[in-house]
């Protein structure tokens, strides 16, 4: 049997959650680049956290959040030099209260935080885990 996923938190859904060319495309399949993926792209590269920093923030291992941050940066510069649309949805991802102080995203950008878990693009709220 295999293991199941553990849920990675995340600060805050994206304001935007479609990225593309602004002329002409190629018509290919889009890019689906998961909730989690973003999160690290955003804590990494944007707060300038450590993987080991990013790792604690979202709840699990340093080595995941590497994989996770790889797969990122392939999507992103799939998306960039192919001039693939991307989309940011999706994954095994809860999303944070914004009340511990530890998201790093300046009081959850507006405060649209509530406790969700999603495995695809639909979100389903849940009951306060703490």
């Amino acid at each position: 049997m295999a293991r199941p996923r553990k849920w990675r938190k995340v600060c805050c859904l994206p304001d935007n959650d479609q990225f593309g060319p602004l002329g002409p495309f190629k018509n290919s399949d889009p890019i689906i680049m998961r909730i989690e993926e973003y999160e690290t792209i955003r804590l990494i590269d944007l707060e300038s956290f450590t993987q080991e920093e990013c790792a604690t923030n979202m709840g699990i291992a340093r080595t995941t959040v590497q994989g996770i941050y790889n797969d990122a940066r392939k999507k992103l510069a799939d998306s960039l030099v192919n001039g693939k649309i991307m989309h940011i949805e999706g994954g095994d991802y809860i999303l944070c209260s914004g009340h511990d102080g530890t998201c790093g995203c300046g009081g959850c950008r507006g405060n649209k935080c509530s406790l969700v878990r999603s495995e695809t693009a639909t979100s389903t709220a849940i009951g306060d885990k703490t």
